[in-house]
């Protein structure tokens, strides 16, 4: 499996929080998709509330 570098924006409360997760998928839809579900089931949210600025995959040498 591959590693996601994922970083965005939640809506917390009023304000639009920033974050980063490191994932584990196959591919990057995937990656995206967990991402998504991680969010919103730590804070309650649905998709909307939740935007995705970047994707990178991990390099390792």
């Amino acid at each position: 499996m591959k590693e996601f570098i994922i970083s965005g924006t939640f809506k917390a409360g009023s304000k639009w929080e920033r974050f980063t997760k490191i994932v584990s998928s196959q591919n990057e839809k995937n990656a995206l998709e967990k991402v998504h579900s991680l969010i919103g089931s730590e804070h309650g949210l649905k998709r909307n509330f939740v935007r995705i600025t970047g994707a990178e995959e991990m390099e390792y040498d």
